[in-house]
């Protein structure tokens, strides 16, 4: 119950009753609040039927919730504001409840304590300051004081930590997915690496295609390769033309040599234009 955040805090003076029917000590029937009686049913003057909380006595705490009306008459002037059960009481006290006399050992019948309230109940009665038996007007307003600065701050530090560990969920889970993609990335460039082997295209390769003279397509229409072969074919040739009429004169100008080469020797048709034309042809045929 003391993790719960107080809406309102206090002193009061307590005492104790145990009204279980019984009649015996001054017994006034059962508790008005519907519930039998038992231990942490304390009794209020004016707070709503089934409110909650605590009070703490020498540092310890004790949950309760109001399940009854009192103290009557001690509650006049704001004197005593606040019934205990006679069982807690006993526990505040460090002695026993008599059973059968329905009493707290010990001869202590009034203890200074401190409260909070963490729910109001939905029953009959009156929020806020306490007031004495059946004086609505007369509110007690000494009987409530600020909430100590501890009470108000333990929520903020929950919500803190809370946030924290969210924070760190939220960093730690990103990181995973910066790691997953990265993962991913490599995987796809060392896809890529080995992709080239098969689907790269070398100059060996380009070579070969061009010296097959692959002119059509597959399906017997003149592809672009083949129509570019036609258009360069004949500048080729017609360069070729040129450069062998105009070829300067060379060694076998003159007179004939040592081997009968001269100007006037019989040619062996090495360098007709027959000759360069069918080297030509075999070369664009892929023939070495």
């Amino acid at each position: 119950m003391s993790n719960e955040t107080p809406i309102q805090h206090g002193e009061v003076t307590a005492t104790y009753f145990w009204d279980d029917g019984s009649g015996i000590n001054g017994d006034t029937g059962a508790p008005a609040g519907g519930e039998p009686m038992q231990k942490g049913l304390f009794s209020s003057p004016s707070w709503p039927l089934g409110t909650e909380g605590y009070i703490v006595y020498e540092g310890e705490e004790y949950e309760f919730f109001i399940g009854d009306r009192g103290p009557g008459e001690p509650s006049q002037d704001c004197d005593v504001l606040l019934d205990i059960d006679g069982k807690t009481f006993a526990d505040m006290m460090g002695t026993s409840f008599d059973e059968n006399s329905l009493t707290v050992g010990g001869g202590n019948g009034h203890a200074e304590v401190e409260y909070y309230i963490t729910e109001w109940g939905d029953g009959n009665g009156t929020e806020g300051a306490p007031h004495p038996f059946q004086e609505p007007g007369n509110k007690c307003e000494d009987a409530v004081s600020p909430l100590p600065e501890e009470k108000t701050e333990e929520p903020k530090e929950e919500t803190a930590k809370e946030t924290s560990e969210d924070g760190a969920d939220q960093a730690a889970k990103e990181e995973e997915q910066a790691k997953e993609q990265e993962q991913s990335e490599d995987a796809a460039a060392a896809e890529g690496q080995d992709g080239n082997g098969d689907g790269g295209v070398t100059a060996e390769t380009a070579a070969n295609d061009l010296s097959g003279a692959e002119l059509t397509g597959a399906d017997g229409v003149m592809s672009g390769t083949g129509l570019l072969t036609l258009a360069i074919i004949p500048a080729i040739l017609i360069a070729l033309f040129f450069a062998w009429t105009r070829r300067p004169a060379g060694q076998h100008a003159g007179a004939a040599d040592s081997e009968g080469k001269g100007l006037m020797a019989d040619s062996d048709g090495r360098h007709s234009l027959g000759s360069t034309l069918s080297t030509l042809f075999d070369k664009l045929r892929g023939n070495k």
